[in-house]
């Protein structure tokens, strides 16, 4: 689904589904909505109501997300630290008795749509919207606690869970040190004299229908296996860079040295691979390679390597900040971010020329820190900006970003926009 960028929710789904295929058991109450959330409600039902003649039984609110450290590595086993934004998605829902499915959305771009509860295809090649929704759909009848992040799987992307756990696990007030295997998610109070800003490149990049991501995921499992067979573990069951820590039983910072001396800066060929492996270029790709990185040519394992280790260890450097609280907490803070940022572009090579041009320009007008955030090559970034700074931070970059490049078509309160952490997502039923 589509993530909001706006203020209140103006873009928001409603649909028509077969009974079978929801709980039913699902309340929620809330005494005291935020008047935004329940104005955008009301509008949501009177819109249904005209779009299909009747009255949803059920709302879902998803909030929003931003993740202020840790990129690139819940994959890979390790915590990232995201927050959820009070910027949402409203789903409006009615359960019919037929096995139809109708989608529609209250932006007039993202057309209406209907298919088979029974057959649902997904076209992981094209980037359509109601494949977000049916992905979730399929992924519902299975439970719901740790399988959302395997529901993205049916779309071809290889994600790790970060997206959906700070859905589910928010708090309003404060961000959250999401950590897997098994889920679990700690407080991590933020700075008071400063705010989180979102600001987007304008820059499109859809991770489900490009190879960039899943060759990531994969060059970090290749990383692991070699960095585990260097070490004599049994490197077969390895998947995960961070399995690769814990079975060694020692620190990221050793874990950096490690790959300092058993990887090298040059790509890897399959062939390579193989040879380092002990094993055949067909056991390779039938066994580990998936189906779509069968093809490439070349796997950059050091870089990828150096940036999830180092990036792991900023991530829990950003959290032991935050609890000391020291007078210059805004400053460390962002100096990881920038760090953060430099590792994703260098080493991760996830980063954009209009990414790395717009984290300049919001470190020029006042960010004590900004990086890219998300899955990269487009998309957002998110910097941390004195409290007493914003207003003309604002303006400025508003200014030097988007409307010298003609980036002032995007609607400026969904390009840029100061954020505080919101809370989870949300099921109301109609009374």
């Amino acid at each position: 689904m589509q993530e909001l960028d706006s203020k209140s929710s103006s873009e928001n789904i409603y649909l028509k589904a077969c009974s079978a295929s929801f709980p039913q058991s699902i309340k929620c109450l809330i005494p005291d909505l935020h008047p935004e959330l329940l104005s955008g409600l009301l509008k949501l039902k009177e819109m249904f109501n005209s779009k299909f003649g009747s009255i949803p039984k059920f709302y879902v609110r998803a909030p929003g997300r931003v993740n202020i450290i840790g990129e690139h590595i819940d994959y890979c086993g390790y915590s990232v630290l995201p927050m959820a934004v009070e910027q949402d998605m409203l789903i409006a829902v009615e359960p019919v008795k037929t096995h139809v499915l109708q989608l529609a959305n209250t932006n007039p771009l993202y057309p209406d749509f209907s298919t088979s509860a029974n057959n649902i295809q997904i076209d992981k090649t094209k980037p359509l919207w109601h494949n977000y929704f049916l992905c979730g759909f399929k992924g519902i009848q299975v439970e719901l606690a740790e399988i959302c992040a395997k529901s993205e799987r049916y779309i071809g992307t290889e994600g790790g869970g970060m997206d959906q756990s700070i859905s589910f696990l928010a708090e309003e007030g404060t961000a959250k040190l999401i950590e897997f295997s098994p889920l679990r998610a700690t407080d991590v109070k933020l700075p008071s004299g400063a705010v989180f800003v979102i600001a987007n490149s304008c820059v499109e990049m859809n991770k489900a229908a490009t190879s960039h991501f899943n060759i990531r995921v994969m060059e970090c499992r290749l990383a692991a296996k070699l960095l585990a067979k260097h070490k004599s573990l049994p490197w077969k069951e390895v998947l995960r860079l961070e399995e690769v820590q814990a079975k060694l039983g020692i620190s990221l910072e050793e874990m950096l040295l490690i790959t300092e001396d058993a990887l090298h800066p040059e790509p890897y060929s399959p062939e390579e691979l193989c040879k380092c492996l002990g094993i055949s270029l067909q056991e390779l790709k039938t066994q580990i390679l998936s189906p779509n990185t069968q093809d490439v040519l070349t796997f950059k394992l050091y870089q990828r390597a150096k940036h999830v280790y180092s990036e792991a260890a900023r991530v829990l450097q950003f959290k032991k900040i935050c609890e000391e609280a020291p007078d210059n907490m805004v400053q460390l803070l962002g100096e990881l971010m920038n760090q953060s940022h430099m590792s994703c572009r260098d080493m991760y090579e996830c980063s954009c020329p209009e990414l790395d041009q717009l984290v300049d320009i919001c470190r020029k007008f006042g960010a004590q820190g900004s990086r890219l955030t998300g899955a990269g090559w487009g998309g957002c970034t998110v910097s941390i900006v004195p409290a007493d700074k914003l207003s003309s931070f604002l303006a400025n970059v508003h200014e030097a970003y988007y409307q010298r490049s003609n980036r002032s078509l995007a609607p400026e309160k969904q390009s840029l926009f100061a954020t505080k952490p919101g809370g989870g997502a949300l099921v109301f039923l109609e009374a």
